[in-house]
């Protein structure tokens, strides 16, 4: 059983090894949006190419994160994290010193691929290694510590930007890497799941990310490309590959493998679709879909705007939204109790009202505005909103679905959270006229930014509707009448809600214990 005390020097470095891995992963999702307006100049990038600098990291990510999770329960979620920590690691060099746009988007989809190994393991780690009692106030920690560095890192991004230039913004990730790697070899010790067993579902991932890359492509290239024949191919593809992923996840579900596969046994599916037989959890990620694709716009262009139209410096672009994290860490923990204790209709609603009236100040930034009178004003009120949703809607997500799925539950929201802002990033500046050199013209850039934002109001309206009518005030109660406490209890991430460990997990001897039988 894990026995690690979080106030002994072990305890310590265990935190100090998932904190600033997890962190490393999720600063890259943010702080490189700081940067944008510099790679795109010196790189001679469109809007497309800024597109896809954000969202190849965030494809890859939300297409194997699931399979990553599952490697690590299976062969060790130590070895998997320190895999995912050098993998990103290597990528980010590949990044740093990519000479061109397409090399840069490449390096940032095997990016992904690292975050994806590496993110799980993190909070899954803390899961296997603290003793029962002493596992609360470790999440809290992790989960608080995560949303300090949340808050420092954009602002070090502005910094890195103005003092070194971009490429340091991807650099300054390797030193971070080695240090936890040297931590985690030294101090972290081996856990997996011992009920871990058969084949990967393998074929799942990779239709997951086929689909989602297709429809990307198909989204971010289509007003360029109008009927133009590739654009059609990427989005017949993307559809083909949604269409047979539902169908391959529903035979693995049924323990059957596909045709002329004989004498074999199927793999668990990496999704069971059987987790969606809770109306309740449907709605609540249908609700996430819709908050985090609002959210993933409004944090690619709203950066993008202060310098391309505002005329801010990146250190003062970065830190902007500085106070939606200050919001986060203050308001988080105060919103999941009062959701414990009202239930989640209300607050969720409310939130989401108050977060798409932020959303329509924000959108009116523009050339003339300043910090203290324009921009303060329309992050505070949207940081107010996203406050009082993000911990309500993580815990109904838990408690909306069976226990035996609280895992998976926990990383399809997860997931889900990520493909929204995928999509949306995709479809929306393109629909709102951002494309080709858009960013090198103010004009056009605040004309679209302001339709963009609009948009994105509207999305965060209908969501409240929508949960005002799905989300029951009873959601928080399990089936066995038990109320399911946000595990967001210091902070709750903006990139996409967090992941929730299955709670059965045996530690291997330390230093290297010996991962359940792997044979198909």
């Amino acid at each position: 059983m894990p026995d690690v005390r979080l106030s002994t020097g072990p305890g310590r470095w265990i935190l100090l090894a998932t904190v600033l891995g997890s962190s490393v992963a999720m600063l890259d999702s943010t702080v490189v949006n700081v940067a944008l307006p510099a790679l795109g100049r010196d790189l001679g990038a469109d809007i497309a190419g800024l597109q896809w600098t954000v969202n190849a990291y965030t494809l890859t990510l939300a297409g194997f994160i699931l399979l990553g999770g599952s490697l690590g329960d299976r062969f060790g979620r130590r070895r998997i994290f320190l895999v995912g920590v050098a993998w990103f690691a290597v990528a980010s060099v590949l990044c740093g010193i990519a000479p061109n746009v397409e090399a840069l988007i490449l390096s940032r989809a095997l990016q992904g691929v690292g975050g994806a190994l590496l993110t799980p393991g993190s909070l899954a780690i803390i899961q296997a290694s603290f003793a029962a009692d002493d596992r609360p106030r470790a999440v809290g920690a992790w989960s608080g510590l995560g949303g300090v560095a949340g808050a420092i890192g954009p602002f070090a991004g502005g910094w890195l930007v103005e003092a070194a230039g971009w490429r340091w913004v991807f650099l300054l990730n390797v030193p971070l890497a080695a240090v936890v790697m040297l931590v985690a070899l030294r101090h972290v010790p081996e856990s997996f799941d011992p009920q871990a067993r058969g084949r990967f579902d393998i074929l799942g991932a990779a239709l997951a990310a086929l689909a989602l890359a297709g429809t990307t492509y198909a989204l971010t290239e289509a007003p360029g490309g109008g009927a133009a024949s590739p654009v059609i191919a990427a989005a017949i593809a993307g559809l083909a590959a949604a269409v047979a992923f539902v169908l391959v996840e529903r035979l693995r579900g049924r323990g059957r493998g596909l045709p002329g596969a004989r004498g074999r046994k199927a793999p668990q599916p990496m999704l069971p679709l059987d987790v969606f037989a809770s109306r309740q959890f449907s709605a609540v990620n249908l609700v996430t879909f819709i908050m985090y694709g609002a959210m993933g716009v409004l944090f690619f262009l709203f950066v993008l705007n202060l310098q391309v139209v505002g005329g801010f410096s990146p250190i003062a672009a970065g830190t902007a939204l500085l106070p939606v994290t200050v919001l986060m860490l203050l308001l988080s923990a105060r919103a999941g109790a009062l959701a414990q204790k009202i239930g989640p209709r209300i607050p969720m609603t409310a939130g989401m009202v108050v977060a798409a009236c932020g959303m329509v100040l924000v959108g009116r930034i523009d050339a003339g505005s300043s910090y203290v009178r324009d921009v303060l004003p329309a992050v505070m009120v949207f940081g107010l909103g996203l406050a009082a949703v993000v911990a309500p809607l993580t815990a109904t997500v838990l408690a909306t679905a069976d226990v035996r799925h609280a895992g998976v539950a926990s990383g399809v929201n997860n997931a889900v959270a990520r493909a929204a802002g995928l999509l949306a990033v995709a479809a929306i500046p393109p629909l709102t006229g951002l494309t080709g050199d858009a960013f090198d013209d103010p004009g056009v850039f605040s004309h679209g930014y302001r339709l963009a934002m609009v948009t994105c109001a509207a999305l965060l309206a209908a969501g409240a509707l929508l949960t005002f009518f799905t989300v029951r005030d009873d959601a928080l109660q399990t089936p066995s009448g038990e109320a399911v406490e946000p595990e967001c209890r210091s902070h709750c991430g903006i990139g996409a809600p967090q992941l929730q460990p299955e709670p059965e997990t045996v530690p291997a001897e330390r230093g290297g214990g010996t991962a359940p039988d792997a044979r198909t």
